[in-house]
């Protein structure tokens, strides 16, 4: 009975794992984006959007996230093959002040940052090389739940947000997105003025306390059953 349970678990598993390719299958990169276009996208949006790329880490979980070398031509002359438009991961707005320097969101170095459960997670994944940007520009706040009262109480700031979000898809020339949202404030914001357009997925947001092993798991289970 205990190896006839291992095979059907063994299956199911492969099943899975068959349907996770089929789904995202469909948000492969088309087209390599263009040198031109990348700096176009770094220009406009580089202060506070980024990639889903980072160096690999050494020894420790958290090191060389924060090292933006990955994003050098001359060092990384294969980043353009890397990067996929048609997945747009999103944050919230920025949780503290971060350096005005391109593509530097989502890859904090200090040592209160979770980013690093970011690459972890998608990495060797058709998700990985994602856009990634926050959906509340040019507000610093570490709870998410303030965040969610100012919009409340300033429907006109969070529309202009959207917009900018439109428009930011927009530039990215990215044919039916899959978006992926990271945490419930931000999903219940764009499920609430893009469901009917686009594909949205909630993950869990990758502050929680949870090893980056754990955190994988959950996200591709969830991007797998949804």
């Amino acid at each position: 009975m205990y190896f006839v349970s291992i095979l059907v678990e063994a299956d199911s598993f492969s099943i899975l794992l068959h349907k996770f390719h089929l789904a995202i299958n469909h948000y492969k990169k088309i087209d390599m984006i263009t040198k031109e276009h990348y700096k176009e996208i770094e220009a406009k949006y580089g202060e506070y959007a980024s990639w889903a790329i980072w160096a690999n880490e050494d020894i420790k979980a958290k090191s060389n996230i924060g090292d933006m070398s990955i994003f050098d031509f001359n060092k990384n002359p294969n980043l353009l093959e890397t990067l996929n438009p048609n997945v747009i991961m999103v944050g919230l707005n920025f949780s503290r002040t971060i350096e005005k320097k391109a593509f530097v969101n989502f890859h904090d170095y200090r040592p209160q940052g979770q980013d690093y459960k970011i690459r972890y997670a998608f990495r060797d994944t058709e998700f990985y090389g994602a856009y990634m940007t926050d959906i509340i520009k040019d507000f610093e706040e570490k709870t998410s739940g303030n965040v969610l009262q100012f919009l409340n109480n300033n429907q006109e700031f969070e529309l202009e947000n959207v917009k900018k979000f439109e428009k930011e898809i927009e530039d990215l020339r990215c044919a039916n997105p899959l978006i992926i949202a990271f945490g419930k404030v931000t999903f219940n914001i764009l499920n609430k003025h893009f469901r009917q357009k686009y594909t949205i997925k909630k993950v869990k947001h990758y502050s929680y306390h949870i090893s980056q092993e754990n955190y994988r798991n959950e996200v591709l289970k969830t991007l797998l059953n949804k």
